[in-house]
């Protein structure tokens, strides 16, 4: 197999995120004596000026660390519901597929309505300021200079927004970044944002209070609310971020460390991975018909499941350890049929496959896997005025429909497929994993897991190598499957649909011995950058005489 990118090597540090300034960021800050954390952080908010499209400070996430002492230490900073949400307060377009997520005038999608209460700022911060080393005014020098001075849009930036650039149109705070004179940015256009790079500064001076308890969370519910919206000062001010433990599972000896719920990319992940155990894989071949066949109905077994029972832990009960164990798996697997694919389901999960991931690790051990959205390309494509701040459209996660438990209730965080995962292997860090893609998220970190574990790959062969995926209805299929598979495949009982992508860019950082290797896939701009060299042996400066 060719990989279209290169894997980054070091012995110092490790950041991957998906674009090369963001990278940059994290870094800049290890070069100057920072841990993995300060890295992280400094990452995500230079993310939000270059890749504005997948996150933001008004949006959402979750945060996996694992220390150099080996202790684990987890923060979902996922969005809520107002309180004045409720569970019918979308008008719905159809009980079934494919309209099933829709709503009158997109109103769960699009402009005010559609934005829940954010947690990024206070999970940065927080994250910050419980294992950075740095100040928050430090790690947001890099995004401030990008904001103030400007960068190039990449042509993945530029066809984003001309994707969106109808919906965008409608609020001119945002048109006036990215559809300038009308028209949407191009490739190699500067983007400038001095309204946004004011608001960093100030964040820097008043930290996250800004937003949620001071002047600039009175502007942003103001100009929600003129827009239809229900967010308010006091939903800001109340937003709590949701510490929990990670989830732990084992495939082939080694440790899997993932998120808890409410997202799915934790307990489902060990899930299926733990179906799969029973099956010979590296003895079937990656790529192969009976490897794709198995990986396929362990989503759709794991995929009933996600409807079934994931939610919010504290409004539904989720059966977490039950689904994560070894005996269930057990229970389940019998109903694969190696021959025959499953019974294909109605339902399906609805998330925006915009988002962004990150890892980075320092030399002291210390390991972060974040992934962050604010949803949609671009949120719900409100910018306050004179923050140049976008707003999420996270309530859009919901089913809005009630009900279920992903119905939407207030304060109510949404079932996420986030899957920032960290591998230890014999006790030590192996690997750590994850990307965007909304519900393609936990089904392509496992395939990643597979490719290291079952079939050997380098870092960079793992996350570019071709991915499968199903929900339950028809089969994915990336380009890069033989077509002797696919006719197998549809002999079983598959319905094939050859897709250009599944998922969106993978990051991953690989530990061998003392060296850190890199490696970003094709699917983004993802860059991993590696810190290498160090500073002078001590006691070997030249003596002047």
């Amino acid at each position: 197999m060719t990989t279209e990118k290169q894997p980054a090597i070091g012995a110092k540090g490790m950041v991957v995120t998906n674009h090369p300034l963001g990278s940059l960021a994290g870094a800049e800050m290890m070069a100057a004596g920072g841990n993995a954390v300060d890295a992280a952080i400094a990452s995500l908010f230079a993310l939000t000026v270059v890749e504005p499209m997948m996150v933001g400070i008004f949006g959402a996430g979750m945060t996996n660390v694992l220390r150099a002492d080996g202790s684990s230490w987890f923060l979902n900073n996922y969005a809520t519901a107002p309180a004045a949400a409720t569970p019918t307060m979308y008008r719905t377009l159809s009980d079934t597929w494919p309209d099933y997520q829709k709503t009158m005038n997109d109103e769960n999608d699009v402009g005010a309505l559609a934005v829940g209460v954010p947690g990024s700022l206070a999970g940065w911060c927080e994250t910050l300021e419980a294992r950075g080393t740095f100040s928050l005014a430090d790690v947001l020098q890099p995004a401030i200079r990008y904001a103030e001075r400007g960068f190039r849009a990449s042509a993945y930036l530029a066809e984003i927004v001309n994707a969106v650039a109808p919906a965008m149109a409608r609020f001119p705070e945002t048109a006036k970044t990215y559809l300038p004179a009308g028209s949407p940015i191009r490739a190699g256009d500067a983007i400038v944002q001095g309204d946004y790079a004011e608001t960093l500064k100030t964040i820097a001076n008043e930290g996250p209070g800004f937003l949620y308890r001071g002047a600039l969370g009175a502007r942003a519910a103001e100009h929600i609310q003129s827009l239809g919206g229900i967010i308010t000062r006091a939903d800001l001010e109340n937003y709590q971020t949701f510490p929990g433990e990670v989830v732990r599972g084992s495939y082939r000896g080694h440790e899997i460390l993932g998120p808890p719920p409410p997202s799915a990319g934790g307990v489902i992940l060990v899930e299926m991975l733990n179906l799969l155990e029973g099956f010979d894989l590296a003895g079937y071949g990656p790529g192969s018909a009976d490897t794709v066949h198995l990986i396929a109905e362990a989503m759709r077994i794991g995929f009933e499941d996600r409807k079934t029972f994931i939610g919010d832990p504290h409004f539904v009960d989720v059966p977490q350890a039950r689904l994560s164990s070894k005996a269930y798996a057990d229970e389940r697997r019998p109903e694969i049929d190696l021959a025959n694919a499953r019974a294909m389901t109605n339902y399906r999960a609805a998330e925006s496959p915009h988002t962004t991931h990150l890892c980075t690790a320092d030399a002291d051990g210390n390991i972060v896997a974040a992934t962050q959205t604010i949803h949609s390309p671009f949120g719900s494509k409100v910018t306050v005025p004179g923050t140049g701040m976008l707003l999420n459209n996270t309530m859009n996660i919901f089913d809005p429909h009630p009900g279920l438990a992903n119905s939407i209730a207030p304060g109510k965080r949404m079932t996420s497929s986030m899957a920032p995962v960290i591998v230890r292997r014999d006790g030590a860090p192996y690997f750590t994993v994850g990307l965007p893609g909304a519900t393609k998220i936990f089904p392509s970190a496992m395939q990643a897991i597979i490719n290291v574990i079952d079939f050997g790959m380098s870092p960079q062969r793992a996350v570019e190598a071709p991915r499968a995926w199903t929900q339950g209805q028809e089969l994915n299929l990336e380009g890069g499957f033989d077509t002797a598979v696919k006719a197998e495949l549809a002999r079983r009982g598959h319905t094939i649909e050859e897709v250009k992508l599944v998922g969106g860019g993978m990051g991953m950082i690989m530990f061998d011995d003392n060296t850190l290797i890199g490696a970003s896939c094709w699917r983004a701009d993802g860059h991993p950058v590696a810190i290498g060299g160090g500073m002078a042996r001590v006691g070997s400066r030249f003596d002047v005489r």
